[in-house]
């Protein structure tokens, strides 16, 4: 491709709709995120600017209005822009847990008790960053029907962590024993 057009339709074909999983529901979240890293570095290889802010809504832009910019035209040099700046989107993503695991010790102390439900990478690297210095008990709800704590609470008692793994519906029986809730989430970007 060598338009905007283009790529931002290759953007919308690798949606998958059917999937019921997390990635088909976190898929419009990185759809947008990908549409506007192609507008960005649209403007930057347009105007060479390296401080362009987006100004309008998607809406705006399909609708004709907006900046003017014609996504149609074959632009030299947006094909490695972008890619460029997707590649440095998922090294930042990757990284985020790494950052995430790093401040483990400032949030979970001794003799906690912890609930957490279904898998989480990030979780599973926060709280075995944790139990590197400190002891702790971890309750891993197991996420029917997919039973994805299941394997979070395999990992960590694997890793020597003190870990029960409960069903959902006893959640609120434990609850009065719990200290803290982890939620693990897809991802944090640092703009939020």
């Amino acid at each position: 491709w060598s338009n905007a057009w283009a790529a931002m339709l290759l953007a919308l074909s690798s949606i998958s709709p059917s999937n019921s999983n997390i990635a088909s529901i976190t898929a419009p979240f990185r759809f947008r995120r990908v549409l506007k890293i192609i507008r960005e570095e649209l403007a930057r290889c347009l105007r060479g600017s390296e401080d362009f802010e987006t100004k309008d809504s998607l809406h705006t832009m399909l609708k004709g209005g907006g900046d003017g910019d014609d996504y149609s035209k074959p632009v030299p040099n947006l094909k490695g822009a972008v890619i460029e700046a997707i590649l440095e989107l998922l090294g930042e993503i990757e990284e985020s847990a790494n950052n995430i695991a790093a401040q483990a010790l400032d949030h979970i102390h001794a003799n906690e008790v912890i609930m957490t439900v279904g898998y989480s990478k990030t979780v599973e690297a926060f709280l075995k960053g944790a139990a590197r210095k400190r002891k702790f008990e971890v309750i891993v709800a197991e996420s029917a029907p997919s039973y994805q704590g299941q394997q979070l609470a395999r990992s960590l008692a694997q890793s020597g962590i003190d870990t029960t793994l409960i069903t959902d519906s006893a959640v609120y029986a434990i609850m009065s024993r719990v200290n803290k809730v982890i939620i693990g989430t897809h991802t944090v970007m640092a703009d939020g």
